[in-house]
C-alpha cells in the first residue's frame, strides 16, 4: 500500500483569509499587499472573503494576526511588513520579535500564518522583493497561506 500524501491544492476557493499589513513603510507594504491580493485571487478566493488588517507597523502584526486566528473566520492568515536594516540593532529586535510572535500565535491557535514579512538591508532591496507577479514575497506568502489552510484542514479532517 503506498504512503499517503497530504498536501494543499492552489486553489482556495471557498475559504477566507485575513491579510495583516504593516502601515509602516507603506510604499514597499501596499505592493506586498497588492501581490498577496492577486495571488489569493488566482487561487479563487473571492474578493469578499478576504478582510484586510491594517497595522501601524511590524512589532504589531502577531497581536492582530493572533486574534484574526481566534476569530475563528479565517483559514490562514497573511502577515504581511517591511524592515529595512538601519544604523541600530532596533532590527534585529522587531525581526526577531515578530517571527517568534508569529510562530507562537500560529501554534497557540492552530491557524496557518504566512511570513511575508521582509527583512532587507535597503529599500532598493525590499522594493525588489514587491515587483509584480508571482517573485513578489506578498503573492509568494498569500500562495503558501493557501497551501497550508489546505494542509490544514486536511489533518483537521483526520480527528
Amino acid at each position: 500500500m503506498p504512503a499517503r500524501i497530504i498536501e494543499g491544492a492552489p486553489s482556495a476557493a471557498g475559504l477566507a483569509f485575513a491579510l495583516v499589513v504593516a502601515r509602516y513603510h507603506d510604499f514597499v507594504t501596499s505592493k506586498l499587499e497588492a501581490g498577496a491580493l492577486a495571488a489569493l485571487a488566482a487561487a479563487g478566493v473571492a474578493p469578499d472573503a478576504v478582510t484586510i488588517v491594517r497595522v501601524p507597523g511590524a512589532y504589531e502584526i502577531p497581536i492582530a494576526a493572533q486574534h484574526a486566528a481566534e476569530s475563528g473566520a479565517f483559514s490562514a492568515v497573511v502577515c504581511l511588513g517591511c524592515l529595512i536594516k538601519g544604523e541600530t540593532p532596533h532590527f534585529e529586535y522587531i525581526a526577531s520579535a515578530v517571527s517568534h510572535g508569529l510562530t507562537s500565535a500560529a501554534a497557540a491557535t492552530g491557524v496557518p500564518m504566512a511570513f511575508g514579512v521582509l527583512t532587507t538591508n535597503s529599500v532598493e532591496e525590499a522594493l525588489a522583493r514587491a515587483g509584480s507577479g508571482p517573485s513578489n514575497k506578498g503573492w509568494e506568502a498569500a500562495a503558501a497561506a493557501v497551501e497550508m489552510a489546505g494542509v490544514v484542514a486536511q489533518l483537521s479532517a483526520q480527528k
